[in-house]
């Protein structure tokens, strides 16, 4: 059975720190390009950060470049999202996907809440 479990979110104040984990099973991630996607309330499903296979590329939503970074640890069956200097306007629901050909799996997500 393949899943995504999500975790590491949690409430956090403006200017902390989270780290986000996804753990896969049911397939090896070796080969899916593995991405972070969120929504907030009230917004659209946006990605966040994305890792190609055997990490050659990252891609990174503008408004997260210098504070967030995503790393992989395929070993493991692990990705990973790196929060630093959150905002507010970072409180949403974190998900984990993967996707490789026709296969595209997504987890149910971890919810990130950042507030005074």
């Amino acid at each position: 059975q393949v899943q995504l479990v999500e975790s590491g979110g949690g409430l956090v104040q403006p200017g902390g720190s989270l780290r986000l984990s996804c753990e896969a099973s049911g397939f090896t991630t070796t080969l899916y390009d593995m991405s972070w996607l969120r929504q907030g309330p009230g917004d659209r499903l946006q990605v966040v950060a994305s890792i190609s296979s055997g990490a050659r590329t990252t891609y990174y939503l503008d408004s997260v470049k210098g504070r967030f970074t995503i790393s992989r640890a395929d070993a493991q069956n692990t990705l990973y999202l790196q929060m630093h200097n959150l905002t507010t306007e970072d409180t949403a629901l974190y998900y984990c996907a993967a996707r490789w050909g026709r296969s595209d799996y997504r987890g149910q997500g971890t919810q990130v809440t950042v507030s005074a």
